[in-house]
């Protein structure tokens, strides 16, 4: 076995807002805020929604969302019939995993994203107001403050594959860089739909195996 280290930046290309679960109210403060690395304060992509975005898209992306039971993580549904999708199929369980184990362990690792160095002295915060419009008055209500990380602010990822000596090393390395090329077709994060979210991601380096 070996381990295929992949490393970069992902670029914010507008503001991103991943909830932090505050449940504490503050007068006059923000309503939704980002999560925050409690030592530091300062905002990060956890890696489970990295991880969890790129699964998403990529069932979408091979046509297997429709396909089972809609259980994630099985690999005891019936798998397409086509030959290609089912071998894509196959890469994306022995990438992500699956229940029963039936492809042996879990290939990737997704670290969580901590601040890039050369951004980590920007402006980290902003507060976008945001309100629901009644569509009979026409007009704005209940406004409130949904925190982002601003454009331009960058963070670093780090991923790690494991390969094993039955795999094909090109087909899962692919498909994570396919998972990458989707996310930037989409969106990270939430409220995707009015705009938030939309990143770059910038590799550092080759393939690194370690």
């Amino acid at each position: 076995m070996k381990i295929v280290k992949l490393t970069g930046q992902i670029e914010l290309l507008s503001g991103l807002h991943i909830g932090g679960g505050d449940d504490t109210m503050k007068i006059g403060g923000i309503d939704n805020g980002v999560i925050k690395d409690v030592n530091s304060d300062k905002p990060y992509i956890p890696g489970s929604s990295l991880k969890g975005k790129m699964r998403s898209l990529l069932e979408w992306h091979i046509g297997v969302v429709g396909v089972g039971d809609g259980s994630p993580h099985n690999s005891k549904v019936q798998l397409p019939q086509d030959d290609k999708l089912k071998q894509n199929a196959q890469t994306l369980l022995k990438l992500f995993g699956d229940k029963e184990g039936a492809f042996g362990i879990t290939r990737i690792n997704v670290g969580d994203c901590t601040l890039n160095e050369t951004t980590k002295d920007m402006i980290l915060s902003e507060a976008k107001y945001e309100n629901v419009i009644n569509r009979q008055k026409g007009t704005a209500e209940h406004p409130r403050q949904t925190e982002r990380v601003p454009a331009g602010v960058k963070f670093n990822y780090d991923i790690r594959v494991k390969i094993l000596d039955e795999d094909d090393e090109n087909e899962l390395i692919e498909m994570v860089k396919k998972g990458f090329e989707l996310i930037e077709s989409d969106y990270l994060g939430g409220s995707g739909s009015r705009g938030y979210g939309r990143v770059k991601f910038i590799p550092s380096n080759s393939d690194e195996a370690l």
